[in-house]
């Protein structure tokens, strides 16, 4: 792979940062620039760096181990760049140097694992997809999270939903999602989700005040709004824990498809921002499993596939759907800002292949 595609990593993920809203985490990225010629732990670790994909986020790992050292205070000289005071990149380059000589080894452990960027935001594109298909399959869902992390999203049953006014979940809900909404309102059909579960291969626990700790870590400094939105996941998952296994991905969804499935209930596969992290060969296996009980559903027992993903061209989130019986064409319905700031929704759904 060698240097250059390092760099080509650390420049892709700060551009998304900065085209995301998100200035402060765009320098912290782009220190690591810096960070790649120093003689350190982890500066030795990135030029070795074998496998430097873009969707790998191998810069958001440090980035979340210099967020954790802030959180902790565990480091103040970071409080002046986590609160955007100091905004000159080669000021924010010298302080994230001095700040690694301290704290190397620390920091070389979150190279270990992809970043768990567990965000309810999400939630708002994974229900408007529900709300798109209601009228067309039915008001009834079984929904089924890959990719859960801690299952924040695993307990959207129990979310509060205003998307362009139109209402959904449960009114008194701590965790309110509220997007700005951008596009004709969606369908305002009734939608009930009968069941709900979720899987990740590592997840978190959120009673855990730790486990809370690492997801506020991964959250972009610039969007205080996600740090209420892991509280109010916190006192949801207190009051009743998500249904969450441990579980390979592409294993648990086709174990569930081969489970009975109830009639007049539709099963949904949904994930938001994981897609990128699953092997090629777990990807095939799910996309071979779903188009197989895709043409085993019927009207009665329908199936369906909702994704909030990126397309890593256009850096842009596209909320895509599909479902059987029929085609099982995707079809993009909108697109979304990457922690659920906006939603985009198309008025004319764009078919794919």
């Amino acid at each position: 792979m060698g240097l250059e595609n390092v760099l080509d990593a650390i420049d892709w993920q700060a551009e998304y940062c900065w085209r995301n809203d998100a200035p402060i985490t765009a320098r912290v990225v782009a220190a690591q620039r810096a960070i790649l010629d120093s003689d350190t732990l982890c500066g030795d670790y990135m030029r070795d760096w074998r496998d430097v994909r873009r969707d790998d986020a191998m810069p958001l790992r440090l980035a979340g181990g210099f967020h954790y050292l802030h959180l902790t205070w565990a480091d103040p000289r970071l409080g002046g760049v986590y609160r955007g005071e100091v905004t000159a990149q080669a000021d924010v380059d010298a302080i994230l140097l001095a700040v690694l000589h301290d704290h190397d080894a620390q920091l070389l452990s979150w190279f270990d694992g992809p970043p768990q960027t567990n965000e309810a935001g999400r939630s708002a594109g994974i229900m408007a997809g529900l709300l798109w298909l209601a009228p067309r399959l039915g008001p009834r869902f079984a929904l089924h999270e890959i990719g859960a992390s801690a299952g924040i999203n695993t307990m959207m049953d129990r979310f509060a939903f205003d998307l362009g006014g139109v209402k959904a979940g449960q009114a008194d809900s701590v965790m309110s999602i509220v997007p700005e909404w951008r596009g004709p309102p969606p369908s305002d059909e009734r939608v009930a989700i009968t069941a709900i579960t979720g899987c990740d291969i590592a997840p978190l626990d959120l009673r855990d005040p730790f486990a809370a700790l690492l997801l506020k870590s991964y959250v972009w400094a610039d969007a205080v709004q996600r740090m209420a939105r892991i509280d109010a996941a916190v006192a949801l998952a207190k009051e009743r824990p998500p249904a969450l296994d441990r579980a390979d991905a592409a294993s648990w969804v086709e174990a569930w498809l081969a489970t009975p499935q109830e009639t007049g209930e539709t099963r949904v596969l949904y994930h938001s921002i994981v897609w990128q992290y699953l092997p090629q060969q777990t990807q095939a296996r799910i996309e071979t499993a779903m188009a197989a009980a895709g043409a085993a559903a019927t009207a009665e027992r329908p199936l369906a596939w909702v994704q909030l993903e990126t397309n890593r061209e256009t850096y842009r989130h596209e909320l895509r759907v599909r479902s059987w019986p029929g085609d099982g064409a995707w079809t993009v319905l909108g697109t979304a800002h990457a922690h659920g700031a906006w939603v985009e929704w198309f008025g004319v759904p764009v078919r794919d292949s």
